[in-house]
């Protein structure tokens, strides 16, 4: 016959999967050198989280970021957050893969949600005060960036998904009993 629906018991692996996708690409966004912000064509001026160089072919003069307290603060937020992440993910994997530990579920969603404020907050104190530093030009928010709005949407999705994963225990067992579109007489 045919079964519908979703598939609960792969849920154990694929939750913790995503959720350390969440983390590389975190880890991506945090250490890439340039590919926060760039000028139109990448010609005379990118940044990163940490610094933002300027100049013509062969000759960047950069400088820190970290001078300033907006930026410090970005880079605090951006690591906490991956540090929470990576906390929700070992917890994760322990309540999911090793054993069947529903209680620890709601806690990851709210780990989950707890990083997605702060790196949401990150995310766009960044674009507000890097702005107030340019003066001309088209600047375009580019690759490590999205790189970390990539990491606070699937901490979104996986927060959704711990929290509501409880309510469907027996499934996640596979002790639920199997439901059919069409049964025969």
């Amino acid at each position: 016959m045919f079964r519908c629906g979703f598939a609960y018991p792969r849920c154990r692996w694929i939750v913790p999967l995503l959720l350390l996708f969440a983390i590389i690409f975190d880890i991506i966004a945090i250490a890439a050198n340039s590919g926060w912000v760039e000028d139109k064509d990448a010609k005379s001026h990118y940044a990163s989280m940490w610094s933002q160089c300027r100049g013509l072919h062969d000759n960047w003069e950069c400088k820190s970021l970290m001078e300033f307290s907006w930026a410090q603060a970005v880079a605090a937020l951006m690591i906490i957050g991956l540090i929470i992440l990576i906390i929700a993910f070992i917890i994760s994997c322990i309540a999911l893969c090793c054993t069947l530990n529903i209680s620890l579920l709601p806690v990851i969603g709210v780990l989950l949600f707890i990083t997605v404020i702060i790196q949401f907050i990150a995310l766009i104190i960044y674009p507000v005060r890097f702005n107030d530093l340019i003066f001309e030009g088209h600047y375009d928010y580019t690759w490590a960036y999205g790189f970390g709005w990539g990491a606070t949407i699937l901490s979104i999705g996986c927060g959704i998904l711990f929290c509501c994963l409880p309510r469907y225990e027996d499934e996640l067992t596979g002790l639920a009993k199997t439901k059919y579109i069409y049964t025969s007489a």
